[in-house]
């Protein structure tokens, strides 16, 4: 089976969130699964220089008004994995980030960057630009290649089959009309119907109006966003593709993300042996200039700084947190008056609070296996990673109960620490009240040791790896392709089972 993978980011090429980190770990897993998958994203200058063995393998035909483009093939560091890398000098290879400048703003001609992507994804899938590899599924994630399922749709057969994943329904791709001139769409082709969203242009609609599946990162969020509240005005068209919708969990990378071996941290540590981690906490309260005192809680927080991850709500407790006498340490970057908003309470929370502005990936790192506690709260969430990897250090994570974070942490009740399946802190209310009420819990949990160690090895316990999702996507494939489903190693379902067994749990 040959499956396209497109994405606009993949780690370490390029990388703003967790889709970088799905887009690098989820092809692995396929791959060592026997799926012949290549990744195909935009050649930045950081993914230009960080892949391994480039080499230019077509050039590409001239579309959308730009001649001079190519795509350069090599590997994934760290990985035998295939890249291709759509390179256009004039749309990709720009100081600043994937989607914005230096200093914060949209890149303006977006709209066209990423139809481009889409054009060239398309070429390649029917085999027009001549590399001799032709995929069985084309696998798009997010808005910004939401045209290509579109695209696909309008070739005629045979073509590849499409998949397409909405990491995050808040981030839309959503333009002016007065680009649709612009982007490569056939001026006959029916607007309203697929890509038209409230006067906008939409390439998030494309997606998921267009792909034979449509896919989310987990059950629970897929349920949410069927519904007004959480379908961003998207769920409409989610209502009406049925069973060919479903949430599927996101996984972690073990072997980036594993205590064992991480040569981020100046001590590893196991479950059977944790003193590794004290070590880790006392570094990271030196590096960051904080009291060094095994004894304190130290609190961690690194993701996006926004209101979806309630960071407002976050700045208003820390009063709250600076009474009980915790220690908080965050990493990340985003709006520009939160990251304003805690500067300032750490000058006035000295001692007790450290801010690092700029997501720093080895601070990622030595932040989880440094912290006792792991905030990741969130007023909606579809999957999250950050939980997933503080539960693999064995910092306890801290969420409302939302999207993903509902489906994989476990609440510490006296049930459930009883009977050894607890795994963090969980609160309902997206208020400062509620999660106070958990960090409380959480607080008074860390004066006792012995609970405090059940907790740890029963969150180190868990397995998050893509193993099992990994084999729910390459079902999909099956289903979608008409392909045999593949033999995977302790798979006790055909393909049509598994997928029904996640549609219920959608629904």
């Amino acid at each position: 089976m040959r499956v396209l993978f497109a994405t606009a980011e993949a780690y370490p090429l390029a990388k703003t969130g967790g889709l970088a980190d799905v887009s690098r770990a989820l092809p692995m897993a396929l791959a060592r699964r026997g799926v012949d998958v290549r990744l195909l994203l935009p050649c930045y200058p950081r993914a230009l220089a960080e892949i391994e063995e480039p080499q230019i393998v077509a050039k590409l035909d001239p579309m959308l008004g730009i001649a001079d483009a190519t795509l350069v093939a090599g590997t994934l560091p760290g990985a035998d994995l295939p890249v291709w890398l759509v390179d256009s000098p004039m749309l990709f290879r720009r100081d600043g980030g994937p989607y914005q400048d230096e200093s914060g703003r949209d890149w303006p001609d977006n709209a066209l960057r990423f139809a481009f992507l889409a054009h060239a994804g398309a070429g390649l899938a029917m085999g027009q630009t001549r590399v001799g590899w032709k995929p069985d599924v084309v696998h798009a994630n997010d808005w910004h290649t939401g045209l290509l399922p579109l695209l696909l749709s309008l070739e005629a057969t045979p073509r590849p089959s499409t998949v397409f994943t909405a990491h995050n329904l808040a981030f839309q791709g959503n333009f002016g009309l007065e680009t649709w001139p612009s982007i490569g769409v056939p001026e006959h082709y029916d607007v309203a119907d697929a890509i038209e969203f409230y006067g906008q242009v939409s390439f998030l609609k494309a997606g998921l109006r267009c792909a034979d599946r449509v896919t989310t990162v987990s059950p629970t969020y897929a349920k949410e966003i069927l519904t007004p509240d959480f379908g961003c005005g998207m769920d409409g068209d989610l209502r009406r593709r049925g069973t060919d919708f479903c949430g599927i969990l996101n996984g972690i990378d073990d072997d980036l993300w594993n205590p064992v071996t991480d040569n981020h941290l100046p001590q590893t540590y196991s479950a059977s042996s944790l003193s590794g981690k004290k070590t880790c906490k006392l570094v990271l309260q030196h590096e960051l200039g904080l009291p060094i005192n095994p004894e304190i809680p130290l609190i961690g927080f690194v993701s996006r700084l926004t209101g979806q991850k309630m960071v407002d709500v976050i700045l208003s407790a820390m009063p709250w947190i600076a009474a009980r006498g915790a220690q908080l340490v965050i990493d990340g970057e985003g709006d520009p008056a939160l990251e304003a908003g805690l500067l300032e309470a750490q000058a006035a929370y000295g001692g007790q609070l450290a801010v690092t502005i700029g997501y720093d990936e080895p601070l990622a790192h030595r932040l989880q296996a440094g912290s006792d506690i792991l905030l990741a709260p969130a007023r909606f969430e579809p999957c999250g990673l950050t939980q997933l990897y503080a539960m693999r250090y064995g910092a306890l994570p801290v969420v409302r109960r939302t999207g993903g974070l509902a489906d994989t942490v476990v609440d510490a009740t006296i049930r459930s620490i009883a009977d050894r399946t607890a795994t963090g802190f969980v609160f309902e209310r997206a208020n400062v009240a509620g999660l106070v009420s958990a960090l409380d819990r959480a607080l008074t949990l860390f004066r006792e040791p012995l609970t405090w160690r059940r907790l740890q090895l029963n969150a180190m316990a868990q397995d998050f790896s893509w193993d099992a999702s990994a084999a729910k996507y390459i079902a999909l494939y099956s289903e979608v392709s008409g392909m045999p489903w593949p033999q995977i190693a302790g798979a006790a379902y055909d393909a049509e089972q598994v997928l029904e067994m996640e549609r219920l749990r959608a629904r």
